[in-house]
């Protein structure tokens, strides 16, 4: 089973960001994200939202509760048009993998 603190520094490392760099965007000390990863200490649920928001991932995702790759797309800068168009480029790639 896949834990936080490893979820957390794969995500972290795809996103080339540090520690250092993902303290600063989420509030905290580097050593807090480092006690993260090791599994030392949980977020409150106010840094997990800004964790999610970040990655673009849920909650369960983060918590290793849904493991699938799963994201979520921030799609509220376009119209209705755009994100049929999104939806259906996403609904032909997963065809193609089938």
């Amino acid at each position: 089973m896949v834990n936080f603190g490893t979820i957390l520094k794969e995500l972290r490392k795809t996103a080339n960001l540090t520690q250092q760099q993902l303290a600063e965007r989420i509030g905290v000390t580097k050593s807090v994200v480092s006690y993260y990863e090791l599994q030392e200490r949980t977020p409150s649920p106010e840094i997990l939202i800004k964790l999610t928001q970040i990655f673009n991932v849920t909650a369960d995702y983060l918590l290793g509760i849904n493991t699938q790759n799963k994201r979520t797309l921030d799609v509220s800068d376009l119209d209705d048009d755009e994100i049929q168009l999104l939806l259906h480029t996403i609904e032909v790639l997963k065809n193609k993998k089938k």
